[in-house]
């Protein structure tokens, strides 16, 4: 605190009740907000956003995507300190001025039934979550939402890629084959939607985000630089090639970080002025389908190479949760002598269901059925719970940890820090082996961002 410039808001707002502040002009490039992401590696970034560009296209995303009106009734079911509920309770539905449910606290308690109740209480018509709340809510109560009286005209998911089973969930369920969904893509770095459905106007895809929004032209490129083609099956990393309005201005403190991190790898001339030679590098996998819907796969990171095949862990949990009994699952790597590397999976199952050998068994089937016998885990455990952000992500950086004896890091921060000794003493017994020092790459596996 600095005296003079910084405040308690508690202390001065009792001089400004019942008065009506003026807003104050700001250039449309001057800072708007800084958003700090964890990053996968490194120390944190503080994504700045400015003003003017920030606020039309969170306003722009929010109508034509959302299809918010003044009349709707509208609930993001995200954190409203993070990229989500900055664009998407704050600032885009009410630059459209729609009613905004704000919502603090765990969604589940004090039963599965909460989330519901409050949309038929409120009228609300429009529902935004993200696939991790999505499959917590799924656990907790598949079909809770079959006894409110709500009707969602539109739900959207964002965050991470949605599995096509969790997905067909959502529409049937808490939509009641009434919502048109809109899957998104998109980064605290981006502003807002860089790939998503149009509601109503294209059809949806489980498992896709969708084509480019208006004004975006993605493109996907190999380690190689060369373009890889829509319908060809193969997987490579997803690019933005011209600049937008929810772009972020640069990495707070640091610009040549910003330009390292976002612009160097696909340049093709680091001393050009011309921003068509600098292409944005998202760092996350995709693949093109023929009719031009893009696929999200998932941070580069999480990518396993198994006796050199790259194996998506979002494939091999999208294979466990096809499986009736299971309620999570998580991917990770564990170090092989003779593959490199080779995934560990673990799952959480629904409540009643035991843990037994059969249970392994159909996911083990399930996952060489749906993919392939490269695919076939090392391991499979069986977890009463997944160690998990406030947010109710799954923090698979620990799980890698645990799995290849190495230290766990930090973990107060997590919802429930108990789960991590059960976890680890269920995978390494009750006797604390030897930390190791791992490879980079499983150091720093599934970091949230």
């Amino acid at each position: 605190m600095i005296s003079g410039r910084d405040y308690f808001v508690d202390e001065v707002i009792k001089d400004y009740r019942g008065q009506t502040v003026e807003p104050v002009s700001q250039d449309a490039e001057a800072p708007l907000f800084l958003m700090y992401t964890s990053g996968t590696t490194g120390k944190p970034k503080g994504c700045q956003h400015r003003t003017g560009g920030y606020l039309a296209y969170a306003a722009g995303t929010s109508k034509y995507y959302q299809d918010i009106h003044p009349n709707d009734v509208y609930w993001c079911m995200a954190d409203i300190g993070w990229i989500t509920g900055h664009s998407y309770i704050v600032y885009g539905p009410l630059a459209l001025a729609a009613t905004t449910v704000l919502y603090e606290g765990v969604p589940q308690f004090p039963d599965a039934g909460r989330p519901w109740r409050i949309a038929e209480r409120l009228d609300v018509n429009i529902f935004h979550t993200s696939p991790t709340a999505i499959r917590m809510l799924r656990k907790a109560g598949a079909d809770e939402p079959r006894k409110y009286n709500y009707h969602f005209k539109h739900m959207t998911t964002v965050g991470e890629p949605i599995e096509p089973e969790v997905f067909r969930w959502y529409h049937e369920v808490v939509g009641k084959r009434e919502a048109a969904i809109v899957d998104t893509w998109w980064q605290t770095e981006t502003g807002g939607f860089l790939c998503t459905t149009k509601p109503a106007l294209e059809p949806m895809k489980p498992g896709s985000a969708g084509p480019p929004a208006l004004g975006i032209y993605p493109v996907i490129w190999d380690e190689n630089s060369e373009e890889v083609k829509a319908g060809s099956g193969k997987a490579g990393n997803i690019c933005i090639r011209n600049p937008w309005p929810g772009i972020m201005q640069t990495i707070w403190g640091d610009p040549d970080r910003f330009v390292r991190q976002y612009y160097a790898k696909y340049c093709k001339d680091p001393k050009s002025k011309k921003w068509q030679d600098w292409p944005y590098y998202a760092a996350d996998g995709a693949m093109l389908a023929a009719d031009g819907y893009y696929r999200i796969l998932g941070r580069v990171d999480d990518v396993i190479n198994v006796a050199g095949h790259r194996l998506g862990t979002k494939e091999v949990e999208s294979a466990c949760l096809t499986v009736p009994e299971v309620a999570e699952a998580a991917v990770v790597p564990i170090v092989d002598e003779v593959k490199g590397r080779v995934p560990v999976v673990y799952v959480a199952l629904k409540p009643g269901v035991p843990a037994n050998k059969l249970a392994e068994d159909k996911i083990v089937n399930t996952i060489e059925t749906m993919i392939g016998k490269i695919a076939r885990p090392k391991m499979i455990h069986i977890v009463p719970d997944m160690p998990k952000t406030r947010s109710g992500k799954i923090m698979r950086r620990v799980l890698a940890a645990i799995s290849n004896h190495m230290d766990t890091g930090d973990i107060t921060t997590l919802a429930n820090p108990d789960i991590v000794e059960q976890i680890r003493e269920q995978v390494q017994g009750r006797a604390r082996g030897p930390v190791q020092e791992g490879p980079e790459d499983i150091k720093m596996f599934g970091e949230e961002r």
